[in-house]
């Protein structure tokens, strides 16, 4: 029977030496945490993220409902599913970048950078929380994939005129609204009547029609903000023929949010309102943008020659077109400012129509829209050398 090694043992030295140092380092690096209040008790850590998502961070989160249906999504699909059973304090970045390569299977760069974005809120609660002693989301070596610079393609006026043709009769002044006024699809569905002003040519964007949960209402437009936007004498012309072959119907709709009310407070916000929308479908409701888009819109794209028209047998009921989001309904509302900052309007004016906060947005993303840079100084000076 060999007899415990005592201390000073070159037996025991090493080891205990060591686990000695490591726990001298960790107090002193606590007792430092603790000073700066930043001290996180490993065992706070250790509940999963799924858990703690269900617990503490999810019913912390508000505002539009549509947005946080998104953002439910997103945790629902793939954060949960991959790291869910994790312990908060587990996750670092050798565990982020596995799941980086397996999201990368499956979404593109910009969907990644949306569900990144989310889990870093979910782990930055988590630090302010004092659950985790920093964000490694927020790492210096792992991250989303880098925004790819991308320009803005304008379609010519031709094919914005080939697809209107080719749309059915009563949905085509959505086309006419989205190029003519730079509306957003939302806005141009929940346009109504009641929102033109033929006499001082100008339409008020004061809602849109949004799904939420597979259900509509309606809601303020993107941003929440109202807007009115120049009504080109053309466009007044072509609501009007519309309204006299389709009058405008009066429909009927909860207010930012069809889930039932569970507060006197909730009841009265999201009573249902009423509105005579200018485009309505033939059962004489709000148009449902998933049928516009499958139904409608890419029908027309396809007979115009935007894109490829469905294959033959793919009609099923799953309608599988051709990836085409640059061929979007959003595509009119950048034929709409291209055309615009053609004419030579202002920034500042567009980005007022467009229902953008900032102009510098709309300049960074509509700059190349604009003329040829120093062509009117030009001429300016040589008017006045000549």
């Amino acid at each position: 029977m060999h007899p415990l090694p005592r201390q000073g043992h070159p037996r025991c030295e090493g080891p205990v030496l060591r686990a000695l140092q490591d726990a001298k380092t960790w107090l002193a690096q606590a007792q430092a945490d603790a000073r700066r209040g930043e001290f996180v008790d490993p065992r706070d850590g250790a509940i999963s993220l799924k858990d703690y998502i269900a617990t503490h961070w999810w019913p912390t989160q508000s505002g539009d409902p549509s947005t946080i249906e998104r953002i439910e999504q997103r945790v629902r699909r793939h954060i949960v599913p991959h790291l869910g059973a994790q312990p908060l304090n587990a996750i670092g970045t050798e565990v982020l970048r596995h799941w980086k390569k397996r999201l990368e299977k499956d979404l593109g760069p910009t969907s990644i950078r949306l569900v990144w974005a989310t889990l870093s809120s979910v782990l930055q609660a988590a630090v302010e929380d004092r659950r985790l002693g920093r964000n490694p989301c927020r790492s210096s070596t792992v991250g989303p994939p880098a925004a790819t610079p991308g320009r803005v393609e304008a379609w010519p006026p031709e094919r914005v005129l080939a697809v209107r043709a080719a749309m059915l009769d009563r949905y085509r002044l959505l086309l006419v609204i989205g190029a003519g006024l730079g509306l957003r699809q939302g806005e141009a569905l929940g346009l109504s009547a009641d929102d033109i002003d033929f006499e001082k040519e100008v339409v008020h964007v004061r809602r849109q029609v949004k799904m939420v949960r597979t259900k509509l209402c309606f809601a303020l437009p993107k941003g929440r903000k109202v807007r009115g936007v120049p009504l080109p004498p053309s466009v007044a012309r072509a609501i009007r023929q519309h309204m006299e072959r389709f009058a405008p119907v009066p429909v009927t709709l909860p207010w930012d949010d069809p889930t039932p009310d569970e507060t006197p407070v909730e009841a009265k916000h999201r009573r249902p309102r009423t509105y005579s929308l200018l485009v309505t479908g033939r059962e004489r409701k709000a148009v449902n943008r998933n049928y516009f888009n499958s139904y409608v819109w890419k029908p027309a794209l396809a007979a115009a020659g935007v894109i490829a028209p469905l294959e033959e047998g793919s009609t099923d009921g799953a309608r599988v077109w051709e990836p085409s989001r640059e061929h979007g309904f959003h595509a009119l509302r950048h034929f709409f400012a291209s055309e615009e900052l053609e004419a030579g309007e202002s920034v500042v004016s567009l980005a007022r129509w467009l229902g953008h906060s900032d102009p510098g947005f709309t300049l960074r993303k509509y700059s190349h829209f604009l003329p040829r840079a120093g062509a009117r100084g030009t001429a300016a000076i040589d008017a006045i050398f000549a």
